[in-house]
């Protein structure tokens, strides 16, 4: 999630008076929304993606901390690109090893990174592997800043760690397309719709272009999946031992109670006088 913006006193600079880099840079990030937009519609844009080398790792991630510079600066910047890379490579480490080809991270300057599969997991279990994969990582990774906080008493290293522990639990929320939506895969596909209200809730209590993103499409790939739950497909798909099941739910109950706690201890309670 992001900050809101705040309007400042004083009318907004034409834009013949912003510096040509800031012009720049929010060029960059409308292409960004673009690009998402239409790769969460089709499929086969995700696979091409990877092959145009304006959108290799280094150098999405080089345009996303030039992006997220302009409201954190460039030192918090680095950091958060990091955590979300660490998060994603969680991802591409299960997929590897589930067999699954998949993508190198790809960053989108605003709205985080993304992993294309080229193929589908073969049942829940794997889906539900693959979606802890990137919180477990993605929470060990905010253990860092958090480590470097404990030793220097740096409150940006505080805030790193804080923001970790809070994008990992956010995606946990049990909807998809989120972390949280797929490995409830594997549990009860119930709870998609737990997670769907979690996520209206959410979203009218802090409004923002990112969180309806995330409710427009989680709402149509979970009525598409639901929809089709019955079929002789999605049922095999959804077979799942009765000791994976456990063995999930324990990871994910124990990991959003981990990443709970954590954000807890890293809080720092702020005003804007404080800025």
């Amino acid at each position: 999630m992001q900050p809101q913006a705040y309007p400042l006193p004083g009318p907004p600079p034409r834009d013949d008076e912003r510096p040509a880099w800031r012009r720049a840079l929010g060029g960059l990030a409308a292409l960004g929304l673009l690009l998402a937009k239409f790769a969460a519609k089709g499929k086969g844009l995700l696979l091409l993606l990877p092959k145009l080398k304006l959108f290799t790792t280094s150098a999405s991630a080089l345009v996303s901390v030039a992006a997220y510079s302009l409201i954190w600066g460039w030192k918090f910047a680095i950091g958060f690109v990091l955590l979300l890379l660490v998060h994603e490579l969680g991802h591409v480490f299960q997929l590897r090893r589930e067999g699954i080809p998949a993508s190198a991270p790809m960053f989108i300057p605003f709205l985080g990174a993304l992993v294309a599969m080229k193929e589908l997991p073969k049942d829940a279990a794997a889906e539900a592997r693959v979606g802890l994969a990137g919180p477990v990582f993605g929470s060990l990774a905010a253990l860092v800043p958090l480590a470097i906080y404990a030793l220097t008493g740096d409150e940006l290293f505080r805030a790193l760690a804080y923001i970790g522990f809070f994008l990992n639990l956010f995606n946990l929320l049990p909807v998809l397309p989120l972390d949280g939506g797929r490995a409830m895969a594997a549990l009860s596909p119930w709870m998609w719709f737990v997670g769907f209200g979690l996520l209206i809730a959410s979203t009218i209590a802090f409004p923002n272009p990112i969180m309806i993103l995330i409710l427009l499409f989680g709402g149509l790939e979970t009525w598409r999946r639901w929809q089709a739950r019955k079929s002789p497909e999605s049922r095999e798909f959804h077979r799942v031992p009765r000791g994976t099941r456990v063995a999930v739910a324990v990871v994910y109950l124990g990991l959003a109670a981990a990443l709970a706690l954590g954000m807890d201890a890293t809080f720092l309670d702020r005003s804007f006088g404080d800025v």
